[in-house]
Order: structure tokens, then sequence, then C-alpha cells
């Protein structure tokens, strides 16, 4: 993460957050919203654009070579975007890096009310779907309980993570 001055740093956390790739759950007002057909969920298309609305907040660990390094990341096939369109309009999105078996989640943002929850759970299921093993999301937030977001010790993220990486799991089908 990039801190206030620019400089990019480490971040650790302990507990870490992961949302387990077979037992999440869709909170009923996006199942409603997926029902309703209110967004078009394409992935991959918008990659930059999605950093760049994550990173347009007044605190923000997202810097310029953040999202350079990012986006060579996802020309490299190892960053991959969830986007949400409204009317051919880009209304909510998230991004992340995929190493192996397992997806690491890093920021989210809307424009339009539930589109980013949209998102993540197209995402949750999309990686169910590839037979992912972890879904790590860093930090408990409110909304990512919602949808059964858990902490685990560092000793037990560190074991998932290992049998995870060394898993050969596509993102794209």
């Amino acid at each position: 993460m990039a801190d206030a001055g620019g400089e990019i740093n480490w971040f650790d956390a302990d507990p870490r957050a992961i949302l387990d790739v077979n037992d999440y759950r869709i909170p009923r007002d996006v199942r409603r919203r997926l029902r309703q057909d209110q967004f078009d969920i394409r992935f991959d298309t918008a990659f930059e654009e999605v950093m760049r609305h994550c990173a347009n907040r007044p605190d923000t660990w997202i810097s310029e070579e953040i999202i350079g390094a990012y986006t060579e990341l996802h020309r490299h096939g190892y960053a991959h975007s969830v986007e949400a369109w409204q009317e051919n309009r880009l209304v909510g999105g998230l991004y992340g890096i995929r190493l192996g078996g397992a997806f690491f989640g890093e920021s989210m943002f809307y424009r339009v009310p539930g589109a980013s929850k949209v998102a993540l759970a197209s995402l949750c299921e999309h990686l169910q779907r590839q037979r992912f093993l972890l879904h790590d999301i860093q930090q408990l937030t409110p909304t990512l309980a919602l949808f059964g977001a858990r902490l685990i010790s560092k000793e037990d993220y560190l074991k998932l993570l290992k049998r995870a990486i060394n898993q050969r799991r596509r993102f794209h089908s």
C-alpha cells in the first residue's frame, strides 16, 4: 500500500480476513438485485478504470505507481477486475490479484448503490466455479461481513495460502 507520501509499504494483517470460497453467503438485497438483472457483469474489460475509480477518494493507498504496477500485472494475466455496468456506464466493481488458486481482493467502488456488492457476489460465484481455495480480503468490513467474511489467524492463513498458491487454477474458463 502507498502511504500519504506515496511510498509503498507492505501490509500484513493479523488476523487476516477471508471469504470462504465454499461458505460465503449472498445477502438478500444482493440476491434481489441479481434476479432483477440490474447490472451487466463483465470481467477484465476496464481494469485500469476500475482501479482509478477505487483510488478516487479522499484517503487512498492506490498511488499512480501502484496503478502502473497492477496494470502491468493485468497485462500478464495476474490482476483481474469484476465490473458492474449499467447502460454502458461503469458503475461499480472491484479488482485483485490471482496466484494459483488464490484471489487477493484489493479494493471496491460503486457509483450506483449495490453495484459493488453485485460485482462481489459475481466474483464469489466465479471463484467457486473455478475451484479456487482462497479468497483473501485482508480486512473485515461491515459490507464483507454481510457476505460471511471471517477472520483467521496468521498461522491458519499461511497454511491455506501455501495450499492455494500451489494449485493450478485459471481465472477465466
